[in-house]
């Protein structure tokens, strides 16, 4: 699947570096979910999607569940359908995450499939984690622009995060099977040229504040309470600017709360094994598989599970 690369060397020059263009990564790959089929997901309640309209350079954006009605209304160009979780809801489509076995199962976040109309875009952007983009039905152009950071301007008239300016430094036409590696923080932009499927592979990356404040919450939780106690003060001490000492010790003490190898493995193991739709918890993949299988929309006929990738 990655070509000439063994895992070894994607892993040593690329993971979490920069892109990489793989043609013909999954060259006999069927996708087990039509556009239609798609579309139905995105009826349900229980499924996140959105849709995207882009006209004259101006994006709308809406979230499902969505209607019938919705898509029946939607011109033939210019816009883009998008389910996250289809891993969840597709067992054919959880099946293709055994090719990504190099990397720490734990890490993935998602399948998202898009389906786009010629023109079908969701704006020049860049994302804060690791994502493999096989195209799998029609084709659909990537530009690729520099890295970004929080520090880069965004546009402020759209609900989407939209790069203020971007300039593209490479760019690909995708074809059925081809792959696009993209790291964190790469400004990219894919316009569907033809009526095309998009499978995106995410690989979860929280922010470091989540992952403090997640663990206060675990500090709490299991009863930590120590509180903060002052350096040795002098009189000089007694400013209203605070002594470099305080600074010093509040680092310290938190240091000290933290620096714990059984209180973090066993919390970060929980944290990066969370479900991201807590909502099903108590509902099996077999339940799962079985409320979509029942649908009308859902046409088992169109799956393949026996291909074989390159």
């Amino acid at each position: 699947m990655l070509g000439d690369l063994s895992a070894d060397a994607f892993l040593q020059r690329y993971w979490q570096q920069k892109p990489l263009l793989i043609r013909h990564a999954l060259a006999n790959y069927r996708s087990p979910i039509s556009g239609d089929e798609l579309a139905g997901l995105a009826l349900e309640s229980e499924v996140e999607s959105r849709l995207v309209e882009s006209q004259g350079g101006d994006w709308t954006l809406k979230h499902g569940p969505f209607t019938e009605e919705d898509f029946l209304g939607l011109p033939e160009e210019d816009w883009t359908l998008l389910v996250q979780g289809v891993d969840l809801w597709v067992p054919e489509v959880q099946a293709l995450l055994s090719q990504f076995a190099f990397l720490p199962p734990w890490r993935l976040d998602d399948v998202m499939v898009s389906f786009a109309c010629p023109g079908g875009s969701v704006g020049p952007h860049f994302d804060q984690y690791d994502v493999f983009l096989l195209q799998v039905e029609g084709q659909r152009r990537w530009q690729i622009g520099a890295a970004c950071s929080s520090e880069t301007p965004m546009r402020d008239d759209s609900p989407l995060r939209i790069l203020k300016e971007f300039e593209a430094e490479e760019e690909w036409v995708l074809e059925p099977g081809d792959m696009l590696y993209l790291p964190p923080g790469v400004a990219h932009w894919g316009v569907a040229e033809t009526e095309c499927l998009t499978f995106s592979i995410g690989f979860r990356s929280p922010s470091i504040a989540d992952m403090l404040g997640d663990l206060s919450v675990e500090l709490m939780t299991q009863g930590y309470d120590v509180h903060y106690r002052d350096p040795a003060l002098t009189p000089a001490m007694a400013s209203s600017n605070i002594h470099q000492a305080f600074i010093d010790q509040a680092k310290q003490q938190l240091w000290q709360a933290i620096n714990d190898d059984d209180l973090i493995s066993d919390w970060f193991a929980r944290f990066m094994t969370a479900t991201k739709y807590p909502e099903l918890e108590e509902m099996t993949e077999e339940e799962r598989h079985a409320i979509i299988r029942g649908r009308r929309y859902f046409n088992g006929d169109s799956v393949d599970e026996s291909f074989e990738p390159r």
